[in-house]
């Protein structure tokens, strides 16, 4: 188990992975860097190898296989993530760790938004439906992110493998910053300067394929954590359609005793038939999930005593290994002491 991971998903970034590698070795000189290459086809994994990285593999295409892969497969107090194509300052990863290991924070967001990343992005669609993206989950599951679609985060254990990776592909993001409002997880923000791409390294985002793919995932996830909300509005919805139509029908018959439009009654009757539906729907789906959060802080203790198993023999085997060089280090003293007592005694 490390003490700090550093998680680097790579497609195609040869160009600037030995840099954001050495930043981080230079930043955070204890941690290890494991660098997943994702069927890139410019030689990133070597370049990362050869920069002092630990090089693993996914093979399905998507950030979020990558970020599957990586989570299943690392073990670490905290893990830093970030992304291979030196958008990100290395400089302030040891600020977010401590965030982490010394007040007990689940993720940390490192905010562009609130720094250069107008100025610096280039591309204008990418600021707005980042704006949009995060007033949109804010509002929804009332929390205060700054920043969600951002590359660069810091996890503790605990967030890492209670986390189910769902998406496949650059929407992981927002799946993690939902996870975490939904879950009642300590996230803190730290500011983080931006700089865009260099002219010698490309973008893997489509703005509006990927845009449409983040916004439906809003969606779906809304529905899954708040089914009551999501329902709750489609019964609204149908009631005052069923109300709106109704009122008319009422009142002719009201006037004169006859309904003539039996067709439109029971368009209503069958649109409040489905409010009613929409509305018990959100109900068993609520207390389905309110099920599945109790379920979930079990998991968090048999969590926390698989951490505390694995912090335990960290420290043991950090304990021997300090215990071993202690002791070649005084058999070297010792070694030394009985050569200068020889030469000593051959002398005299």
């Amino acid at each position: 188990m490390d003490k700090i991971a550093v998680l680097v998903p790579c497609y195609n970034e040869g160009k600037t992975i030995a840099k954001v590698v050495a930043d981080f070795r230079e930043a955070l000189p204890d941690a290890a860097i494991y660098v997943y290459d994702n069927n890139s086809t410019d030689g990133t994994a070597q370049i990362a190898a050869e920069a002092g990285a630990v090089v693993r593999f996914e093979t399905k295409q998507g950030k979020g296989n990558v970020i599957r892969r990586m989570f299943r497969e690392v073990d670490a107090c905290c893990y830093i993530m970030a992304d291979g194509d030196d958008t990100y300052p290395a400089a302030c990863a040891a600020q977010m760790a401590d965030e982490v290991l010394n007040r007990n924070a689940d993720m940390v967001v490192g905010d562009r938004l609130s720094s250069t990343y107008f100025s610096e992005n280039k591309r204008p669609f990418h600021n707005f439906g980042n704006s949009l993206v995060r007033s949109a989950i804010n509002v929804m599951f009332h929390t205060n992110m700054k920043d969600i679609m951002t590359g660069y985060r810091a996890f503790s254990y605990r967030f890492v493998k209670s986390f189910p990776v769902l998406s496949q592909g650059f929407e992981i993001e927002t799946e993690m910053s939902i996870h975490a409002a939904d879950k009642n997880m300590t996230v803190e923000n730290v500011v983080v300067p931006y700089r865009d791409r260099g002219e010698e390294s490309e973008s893997k985002l489509d703005t509006f394929s990927d845009g449409i793919r983040v916004l439906k995932t809003i969606v779906r996830l809304y529905k899954n954590y708040k089914p009551l909300a999501f329902f709750g509005l489609f019964a609204v919805v149908l009631a005052l359609l069923a109300t709106g139509f109704f009122v008319p029908v009422f009142m002719t018959f009201l006037r004169t005793g006859k309904v003539p439009n039996f067709p439109t009654l029971i368009v209503c009757g069958f649109a409040a038939i489905a409010a009613l539906q929409s509305f018990f729907s959100g109900m068993i789906l609520q207390n389905i999930v309110q099920k599945n959060r109790q379920d979930f802080e079990i998991q968090l203790i048999r969590i926390e005593d698989r951490y505390r198993e694995l912090a335990c023999r960290m420290q043991a085997e950090t304990g021997r290994a300090d215990t071993a060089q202690t002791m070649a280090a005084e058999n070297k003293k010792d070694q030394k002491d009985q050569t200068g007592k020889a030469a000593a005694d051959e002398r005299k």
